[in-house]
């Protein structure tokens, strides 16, 4: 989508749409790219909800306040309702591995000194983390591995490498914690199953002690059918990102609440 040529149209999209004793409007765009706060943080946009007022060959525009507006690049809608349709957006947000917002606070519960429970809610300005669904492992090795697959960025610059994960559908996760005795006969490794356009199977990522570097490998139905050996550890996320990233969760998801007939991408 070309967005300056469409904020150098939207004047002429949202006319007769805006009150006339308001002198501006405001709008959001929504193409794919992600969203940064005025403390220079990547955030995550909230879902809303809208009436369709205006569409081109490019965008869709939405109407979500008094004077507010969202344009949509029309090809990453799931739905394309027709002008009049009320609608339900939900852009691409990061999440964790339970299905919550990246960004939804953290809990953790405490005790008084005289034993009564409390909750705190922990929430870091522009961290959205993803933890892997694994307990604190023995293995240092393993440690390093799920500490570099939380921290290291995606290939898109905007999601971590577990937010990548997620987005593949990622579950059913087992690991390997070895004793510093077995680490070569047992490699320290995640594995789990993800569903993706790109592959469906089992994923795992280990490493390799001899050469002190990682490995990926896919499975399906118990066979290997790729092996990527000699990886350093910010090589992960695109080869990852080649292997099982199908681009899907870039889309952004419109339900129509009333409207014609639905127009599917």
């Amino acid at each position: 989508m070309d967005t300056q040529a469409i904020r150098a149209q939207m004047p002429k999209l949202v006319i007769g749409h805006v009150p006339s004793n308001v002198r501006s409007f405001k709008f959001n765009v929504f193409d794919g790219q992600p969203k940064v706060s005025t403390l220079g943080f990547h955030i995550d946009p909230k879902p809303f909800d809208g009436k369709v007022i205006a569409k081109t060959d490019e965008a869709i525009v939405v109407k979500t306040g008094r004077a507010e507006f969202a344009v949509l690049d029309r090809s990453l809608v799931t739905d394309a309702p027709d002008e009049g349709a009320k609608v339900h957006v939900e852009p691409y947000v990061r999440r964790r591995f339970d299905g919550l917002r990246a960004d939804t606070p953290e809990e953790e519960t405490a005790f008084t000194s005289d034993g009564q429970p409390y909750t705190i809610r922990r929430l870091i300005l522009g961290a959205a983390p993803a933890k892997l669904p694994i307990p604190e492992p023995a293995c240092p090795q393993l440690q390093d591995l799920i500490q570099q697959l939380e921290q290291l960025p995606a290939p898109d610059g905007f999601r971590r490498v577990t937010h990548l994960l997620v987005d593949a559908g990622a579950r059913d996760f087992t690991w390997v914690d070895p004793l510093p005795k077995d680490i070569i006969a047992a490699p320290p490794a995640i594995s789990f199953t993800v569903a993706t356009a790109k592959f469906q199977g089992r994923v795992t990522v280990l490493y390799e002690r001899g050469p002190d570097l990682y490995a990926v490998e896919l499975h399906r139905d118990g066979e290997l059918v790729e092996r990527v050996d000699e990886l350093f550890f910010d090589m992960l996320g695109e080869v990852l990102e080649r292997l099982i990233d199908d681009g899907s969760w870039r889309l952004i998801r419109v339900q129509r609440l009333s409207g014609g007939k639905p127009v599917q991408h």
